[in-house]
């Protein structure tokens, strides 16, 4: 009976095994959902009173990294696809510059290195590269100090070395745009980092003359560079206004010329104030910037020097004379190039200006618009902070997003990618893919689904080449490849096929094509 019993028992397992289903991942013609297309940043903020990073000044090395770290991890929940690091808050560096001293919120003295020595820029770009993160370098162009700051300005601080470069306008130390030097200097600083460092996107901030300001009496200030409008306004000596207009003019289009012929692929935008001048269009009032702060904003988008324009649109819905709705309309209608738009969105005012609904709203106004693509929030620890902005901004981000892609740098398709599948054991399964074009794309796009048929993205490093699956298995697989300019290869795609594993399959390998 006992021999009976094990003669069914082997007989039973022998069957079973030459029955048992297995994994094969064959080529299909299935093709995933197109992944949505919306630019989704916030800015990172080093000096304001409320910094997002670091979270006070002279922090050790570890905690700066495990806060950085962690705003990155918090972006990705968010789904957000980009970041906008402030790298130059006032003719100072957030990394290792030959031109300017270390920023005192690194070490909490200017000019200090951090200690063990690195780079927080390079580690920056590491990090959000490695979460599928663009990042782009904010530079503040020609703050040369700030009045907060608590420090005296290093020996090689422009405000020492230079001298004649700058003025005092109130509690302000301000470069002088009105010196071609001056601005020769700046735009020095900034290929600095666009050659050496791996950035996505540089961005000007909306600083480029001082906002104004009045005296102890209440009379307004005048920046103070008659002597150079004297020496600089050239041979048709323009008025002072539109030759102050003209020396920004000439930084944005240099800036925009020197990068593309450096780095094509490298964004150029500028987060202009949000008001190009009142009664445009009519119910609008506000600052002037095109008179105060002498930036023509609406030149440069119109004359398409710059990829993408955020104009910081800081204010609500109802708001009549600066109606968040109006305003962007317009702000459309001046994109006659077809340039990104993507508005500023004040999260700092959530709370004291309005509510957390706002920016909600804000949002789906900007989906349904014709001519915006995204947003970048003001700031990024508000927007993590406030549990219930939080909230409702990862309810409206369900999914993960591309950002637009620059087609008019470049609409060439990388070539699509190989596609693999190993079983490494009897739960893990690896798929790894690689790339037929020499250089190897900005970011994968992988997207699989299981049997509920319902498709996860996720964007991964262009370093990456393969994943693993432990527990559950997915139905179908596809990686696509991203270029620098946005524009995405045709998927790879593979389909889960369950066979009889009889021999002479044999077990742990898997069909690749």
């Amino acid at each position: 009976m006992k021999t009976l019993l094990v003669l069914i028992v082997f007989s039973f397992l022998a069957v079973a095994n030459l029955f048992a289903a297995t994994d094969v991942y064959r080529a299909t013609d299935i093709q995933p959902p197109p992944v949505p297309r919306e630019f989704r940043a916030a800015w990172i903020t080093e000096v304001a009173s409320n910094a997002d990073w670091p979270s006070k000044p002279g922090l050790s090395v570890a905690a700066q990294k495990a806060e950085l770290i962690t705003l990155l991890d918090q972006a990705v929940q968010l789904h957000l696809n980009a970041v906008v690091f402030q790298v130059r808050p006032a003719s100072d560096a957030v990394y290792n510059s030959p031109y300017e001293p270390w920023s005192a919120v690194i070490t909490g003295t200017q000019g200090k290195s951090p200690e063990p020595f690195y780079d927080p820029l390079a580690f920056a770009i590491q990090e959000a590269h490695k979460r599928g993160l663009e990042l782009h370098a904010w530079f503040n162009p020609f703050r040369a100090w700030l009045s907060t700051e608590r420090t005296a300005p290093a020996w090689n601080h422009v405000t020492r070395l230079h001298p004649e470069f700058i003025r005092r306008f109130g509690d302000q130390t301000w470069l002088d745009p009105g010196i071609p030097a001056v601005r020769n200097y700046v735009l020095s600083v900034v290929m600095d980092v666009v050659k050496r460092y791996d950035v996505d996107g540089v961005q000007f901030d909306d600083y480029f003359y001082p906002y104004p300001q009045n005296d102890a009496n209440g009379h307004p200030l005048d920046f103070p560079d008659y002597g150079t409008w004297e020496e600089f306004g050239g041979p048709l000596h323009l008025g002072r206004d539109d030759w102050r207009r003209a020396n920004i003019n000439k930084f944005i289009y240099a800036a925009y010329v020197r990068i593309k012929a450096t780095k094509p692929w490298v964004k150029i935008g500028v987060s202009p104030f949000g008001i190009w001048r009142p009664g445009y269009p009519p119910q609008i009032k506000g600052l002037d910037s095109y008179s105060s702060l002498y930036a023509d904003s609406r030149l440069w988008l119109a004359s398409g020097w710059v990829d993408y324009l955020s104009p910081q649109l800081y204010w609500s819905i109802d708001s009549r004379q600066q109606s968040f709705p109006v305003l962007l309309n317009w702000w459309e209608r001046q994109n006659v190039h077809g340039r990104e738009l993507w508005p500023g969105l004040s999260t700092a005012y959530v709370g004291e200006n309005f509510s957390p609904e706002e920016i909600a709203r804000q949002v789906q106004i900007i989906r349904s618009s014709a001519g915006a693509t995204g947003e970048i929030y003001f700031h990024l620890k508000n927007l993590v902070d406030n549990i219930e902005l939080n909230n409702l901004i990862r309810t409206q981000n369900m999914e993960s997003a591309l950002t637009p892609a620059m087609t008019w740098l470049s609409s060439d398709v990388p070539g699509q990618p190989t596609l693999s599948a190993t079983e490494d054991t009897a739960t893990n399964l690896t798929f790894q893919w690689t790339s037929p074009d020499a250089q190897s794309p900005r970011f994968w796009v992988l997207q699989y689904t299981g049997t509920n048929q319902v498709w996860k993205t996720q964007i991964c490093p262009g370093s990456q080449s393969g994943c693993t699956f432990t527990t559950t298995h997915p139905d179908a697989i596809s990686v696509s490849a991203e270029d620098n300019y946005g524009n995405v290869s045709s998927p790879a795609v593979l389909r889960r096929i369950v066979v009889p594993s009889a021999r002479p399959w044999k077990k742990g390998m898997l069909n690749s094509y």
